[in-house]
């Protein structure tokens, strides 16, 4: 983000009032607030329940990438994050024709890759583990389906790569060696982040508490995710890998997202992407459209992603499985920038915040932000 004091000067004059439409737009770019979607979320949307998707009785709804690339667009967003899953075949080998019609549909829409997730996750053969897996010819060829990633991603000029290492874990008391199943994902993502570092691009992890597995991840919060990060950084040299903070796994934990952020800075460990999104404290994933629930919380958020330094995109991964997805798309934009407005007019005042901060007074802290909140 780019914040100084002049353009924090013009906050409330030139983005007074609720912001909207073309305002969104000028808003993001004076605070250079890079905003992004992943590609699924412009995806129909699959559950248990409707495995054939909500959409599917829709003849006029496709769901290929080229036309959620246009969904994107169409929801005013300029940042689309991507899959690895999408530019390989059946065979795993890389699709070299997609890669390119996918590089030539950015270009004419104008949009920017931001991020390649490595999906290590949806196929079945990755069902008992990827990185952790008991077998070592399916941890071998985790990590080759991540450099794959990797490659893919320099191709398209994503600027990260990111694993949710969603298959890693254990569903039951006593299933795992613990101290086995992380040995083998530290040494997994040493492989993962040189890779990345040769071609340029950060690398982050992603936590979440549960599901799929269904008693824990290997990374259950952000706080392993940065000791993880630093023990990779450790063996490999430098401090290239860090975090992907995902909203809604934070909520799932209880944690304050803020503090996530605030901790990760304290350790050194790099914040590479965010998803931004909504859930209730302690519920599932929802994935729920971003500004819709506790915006006290969303707005510390911001405020900690403001003071740390943060540079990197903010990208909606919601599922908003009943909503039209370009509306669903569209309205986070336009809550978020409503949220971040305020975060930044917090700082604005942050002499007082934290003149109320050094007294540990609760009283004297929800004075100094509630006006703005509220």
């Amino acid at each position: 983000m780019k914040i100084d004091e002049n353009n924090l000067s013009r906050l409330e004059t030139d983005y007074g009032g609720y912001l909207k439409g073309e305002a969104v737009d000028a808003f993001f770019e004076d605070f250079d607030i890079k905003f992004s979607a992943g590609h699924w979320c412009a995806g129909d949307f699959y559950d248990r329940f409707a495995t054939e998707g909500y959409n599917s009785n829709d003849p006029d709804f496709s769901s290929d990438i080229l036309s959620q690339i246009r969904r994107v667009k169409q929801a005013g967003i300029k940042g689309i994050e991507m899959q690895s899953h999408l530019f390989v075949d059946d065979r795993f080998n890389t699709d070299h024709d997609t890669v390119k019609n996918v590089k030539a549909e950015l270009e004419r829409q104008g949009m920017v890759p931001t991020n390649m997730a490595l999906n290590l996750f949806s196929d079945p053969k990755w069902k008992l583990g990827s990185l952790t897996n008991p077998d070592r010819s399916r941890r071998e060829d985790a990590v080759a389906a991540a450099l794959q990633g990797v490659e893919t991603a320099r191709d398209l000029g994503c600027t990260s790569v990111t694993l949710w290492p969603g298959s890693d874990g254990w569903d039951y008391n006593f299933q795992a060696d613990h101290e086995g199943l992380l040995e083998r994902f530290i040494e997994g993502c040493c492989s993962i982040n040189e890779g990345a570092v040769r071609s340029g691009l950060r690398f982050g992890v992603e936590a979440k508490l549960h599901e799929p597995r269904e008693g824990n991840m290997i990374l259950p919060t952000s706080h392993m995710s940065i000791l993880v990060a630093n023990e990779v950084n450790e063996r490999c040299g430098g401090s290239n890998m860090g975090l992907i903070i995902d909203y809604g796994h934070e909520q799932m934990y209880g944690v304050n997202p803020g503090f996530t952020l605030c901790a990760a800075k304290v350790f050194g460990v790099p914040l590479v992407n965010f998803h931004i999104n909504t859930a209730k404290l302690h519920s599932n994933d929802e994935d729920r459209v971003a500004g819709t629930g506790d915006n006290w919380r969303l707005a510390e958020f911001c405020y900690a992603a403001i003071k740390t330094g943060y540079s990197g995109w903010f990208s909606e991964d919601q599922f908003t499985y009943r909503m039209d997805p370009v509306k669903a798309m569209a309205l986070s934009k336009e809550l978020f920038s409503n949220v971040m407005k305020k975060a930044l007019l917090i700082y604005k005042n942050r002499s007082v915040l934290e003149d109320a901060q050094a007294t540990g007074d609760a009283g004297r802290t929800i004075d100094a932000v509630k006006e703005i909140l509220m």
